[in-house]
């Protein structure tokens, strides 16, 4: 096991995983003699830390999380910041021998840059960079998790859990759980299963909104409105995300009329690709003209209701009838 460690990255389960893992090689953690916690509160005590023995220990583990070493900022770091950064990677160069031999020190990050510290752990130690996984990495995880407890899912319908949940692994984990304990041994997860128990994201909600606006059925549009009133999304959030989705749908159109990279066009993450076709099947259902003119309203619907001329469900309800 190495000594030194940068984990960052938005995918908190694998990250989380790591450390569950490193923290299993030591026998026993009694925090503030041989573990020892650092944020940005205190990030100024972590050269001290690191030569403080652990008395009746081999080694101490210190987690430096958030310290604000090597987050990435729009705004520039101030002196003192700079300052620690440039001591702390000064530190570990003269005394890497001592720390491999007292040590194993952990930062952890949600975003970085690529600043003297972060260089001095990438040649010292180790750096991984866990980000959201493809989708197909996203489909073995669930048809392997799912064979351990001997349940069968489909590649469609493990897709479509996807689709529903996003690619975030704790929040697939925590839905498919759900759904292997409502199936129960030797059972098969089916996408009816996933529409009863999975809890949608806001975006993929729309998504079946908008599906059912493409086909006409208004009925149904609303139907997929009214249940994210009733679940309490904040309408304010409802516009912003519809709105976007039309951009989104606007954008698309756009790209395939000048036979440009969708992917590129909307800007969309390696683990999003497989949402193509599903924004190209979607656009098909308005023209260019229809779709700038929803997103007009959208605009004027917001500075209407800031200006107190029209309640906001009302002015929503109205669009999605208009449109459908």
């Amino acid at each position: 096991m190495e000594s030194l460690y940068l984990l960052y990255g938005q995918e908190s389960y694998l990250l989380n995983d790591t450390v569950k893992k490193i923290k299993k090689s030591f026998d026993k953690l009694i925090e503030g003699i041989n573990f020892i916690k650092i944020d940005e509160s205190n990030v100024n005590e972590l050269i001290s830390n690191i030569e403080t023995p652990c008395f009746g220990f081999d080694k101490k583990l210190i987690i430096v999380k958030n310290s604000g070493l090597l987050r990435k900022e729009g705004k520039k770091k101030n002196s003192s910041v700079l300052n620690l950064i440039d001591s702390v990677s000064e530190y570990i160069v003269e005394n890497i021998e001592t720390i491999k031999q007292d040590n194993i020190i952990v930062f952890i990050e949600q975003e970085v840059e690529k600043n003297k510290l972060f260089k001095t752990i990438d040649e010292y130690g180790k750096v991984f960079n866990f980000e959201p996984e493809k989708l197909p990495n996203l489909i073995k995880r669930i048809k392997g998790i799912s064979m351990a407890y001997k349940v069968e899912i489909s590649d469609y319908n493990a897709q479509y859990l996807v689709e529903c949940c996003g690619t975030s692994l704790q929040d697939i984990i925590n839905e498919l759980r759900k759904l292997i304990e409502y199936v129960g041994e030797n059972g098969t997860i089916e996408k009816q299963d996933i529409d009863i128990l999975v809890t949608k994201q806001i975006d993929s909600v729309i998504f079946d909104l908008t599906d059912n606006l493409g086909k006409k059925n208004i009925k149904k549009a609303m139907e997929v409105f009214y249940n994210l009133i009733y679940q309490k999304e904040p309408v304010q959030k409802i516009l912003i995300t519809l709105y976007n989705h039309f951009k989104k749908l606007y954008i698309t159109k756009i790209a395939l009329r000048c036979n440009e990279n969708i992917t590129e066009a909307l800007k969309l993450k390696p683990n999003q690709t497989f949402l193509v076709s599903k924004y190209s099947t979607q656009a098909g259902y308005f023209s260019e003209i229809e779709l700038r003119k929803i997103l007009e309203e959208f605009s004027n619907l917001d500075y209407n209701y800031k200006n107190g001329v029209i309640d906001l469900n009302v002015g929503i309800e109205s669009i999605l009838c208009r449109y459908c």
